[in-house]
């Protein structure tokens, strides 16, 4: 079992490797609980850094006191946030439920139902029942499916408790990171040299670059959206702004867009009959829902030069496949492989040949495979 020549034994290799993976498998099992807080802190920390090294020379070079400011910051845009629509959910749920049972909630007529070919009888007759009972009758036909809402919402409970968790998680980390950044930026680099040279060491500034362009491009377009959104239904007086602003920006973290909110403010605006303001939201949608076309693209072309269509399908897939988090994980992984292999394609010239004389000359080579057969 031992190479003599080479001066190596493959029992030895073997053994090595399976105690090297022994000991990989080991400490992932151990951080495994911290993997998701650490991951969220190192993408707040990488797309926030510039800003934070701005702030330390702001305090007379104080990297603590730059630290402390970055961790307030980090409290009031994540932690209160959170804490207030949990709030307002649980406080306005009750008065919603009261509303809807107390016979003021109004429905439309919806006539058209009838039109409907084969199955517009028995809908118009159905709606016509529940319009009669008003809200009253609604709560009555939804009671069968409280008993399972009552279940999916514990569960969602348990959810938001381990999304504290992380986000507790996350500020203990980002306020180490904040602290050692440099020190932990050489480590990896340096790691990253000795996996691939130079290759490694680019891949790993490349998603340091593109980490920041998501940062800018995606989540300041969707903040920026939502306020904007939630400051346009605040003054034309639609119910439940706070909430509907948060949802906002959760439509537009996942590329649908403040739209989705804001069109159906518009339309219960016009409905209940106060033209002026529906008007007002209208014209206002008008400019928010297009501001994305012309802050994202520049935001990302601040951040990384990397394609649009690249990015975009990044956040969606990432935000499907790792949840919030994906946001930040899958443009990386999209933009460094992308990066990687196009530095790969152009390490040697493109053909310059024509392209039938390459066809003829296939041809010719498959008619000599087929003679010599």
């Amino acid at each position: 079992m031992k190479n003599t020549q080479n001066g190596w034994d493959m029992l030895q290799v073997i053994f090595s490797i399976l105690f090297i993976s022994l000991l990989i498998v080991a400490c992932l099992w151990v951080v495994q609980p911290f993997v998701l807080g650490f991951a969220w802190a190192s993408m707040v920390v990488i797309a926030t850094w510039p800003l934070m090294l701005k702030i330390q020379g702001w305090l007379w070079g104080r990297r603590s006191l730059a630290v402390v400011a970055m961790t307030l910051l980090l409290v009031l845009l994540f932690v209160i946030p959170v804490a207030l629509l949990v709030n307002s959910l649980i406080e306005n749920s009750g008065p919603v439920i009261a509303w809807a049972t107390s016979g003021h909630l109004m429905l439309p007529q919806m006539l058209w139902l009838h039109d409907i070919p084969l199955v517009g009888k028995k809908l118009y007759s159905a709606y016509r029942h529940l319009v009669a009972g008003g809200g009253a009758a609604m709560m009555t036909s939804v009671q069968p499916y409280i008993g399972r809402t009552s279940v999916f919402l514990f569960a969602q409970a348990g959810h938001f408790g381990r999304f504290m968790l992380h986000l507790g998680l996350m500020l203990l980390f980002s306020v180490l990171l904040y602290w050692r950044g440099e020190q932990v930026g050489n480590g990896i680099r340096h790691f990253a040299y000795r996996l691939a040279h130079r290759r490694g060491d680019a891949a790993v500034l490349l998603a340091g670059q593109a980490i920041r362009a998501v940062a800018l491009g995606v989540v300041v377009t969707a903040l920026v959206q939502g306020v904007l959104g939630g400051i346009g239904l605040a003054i034309s007086g639609i119910p439940y702004a706070t909430v509907l602003t948060v949802v906002m920006i959760l439509s537009c973290l996942v590329q649908l867009g403040p739209l989705v909110v804001l069109v159906p403010a518009i339309i219960w605006l016009y409905w209940s009959g106060d033209t002026t303001w529906g008007t007002v939201l209208l014209i206002w949608s008008c400019v928010v829902g297009t501001l994305d076309n012309v802050l994202r693209p520049m935001l990302i072309r601040m951040g990384a030069d990397l394609p649009m269509i690249l990015i975009l399908s990044g956040v969606i897939g990432g935000l499907v496949a790792f949840g919030m988090i994906g946001l930040f994980i899958g443009p990386v992984v999209l933009a460094v492989s992308y990066r990687l292999v196009s530095v790969w394609m152009h390490e040697e010239p493109a053909p310059l040949d024509d392209p039938e004389e390459v066809v003829e000359e296939l041809a010719e080579i498959e008619q000599e495979n087929s003679v010599k057969q």
